[in-house]
């Protein structure tokens, strides 16, 4: 900023001196370090303790094929996931859970988890029913 040879006015702050901006900007790159290094030493916690940080169902095992085929291979294995659930859900409704709070208690005692592994919840329902929708609609 200085090197440029301009002045820099704030607008949400006109009368702030060059000395102004310059503390501010440093306490702005300071907060930066110290989020990042609460964030590493969190992660660091949460891997201690055992938990998998990531997705899961990463494509990590498709490196070898290239990235186009990685996400051919992504996107079929959506497509699959939202066929199967479709399906428990068709049956689920069929036995007369309607609403999307039923359906996913149903699917939770049932066992069946989301594509991450997670329990489901009337959004999640409400979610897979809605990308059915839409790509029922696309052409």
């Amino acid at each position: 900023m200085e090197a440029s040879g301009f002045e820099f006015v704030a607008v949400d702050m006109p009368l702030a001196s060059q000395f102004t901006l310059h503390i501010l900007a440093a306490v702005a790159e300071h907060e930066a370090r110290m989020i990042s290094e609460r964030t590493k030493v969190a992660l660091a916690a949460t891997k201690a303790r055992g938990t998998k940080l990531g997705c899961p169902l990463g494509a990590a095992h498709l490196r070898p094929y290239g990235n186009k085929s990685a996400v051919e291979a992504v996107k079929n294995e959506a497509v699959r996931r939202r066929t199967e659930f479709r399906s428990a859900i068709n049956e689920i409704q069929g036995e007369g859970f309607t609403t999307f709070a039923a359906i996913a208690d149903e699917l939770n005692n049932r066992g069946i988890r989301t594509a991450r592994g997670k329990r489901w919840h009337p959004m999640t329902v409400r979610l897979v029913l809605r990308e059915d929708t839409n790509s029922a609609a696309a052409p």
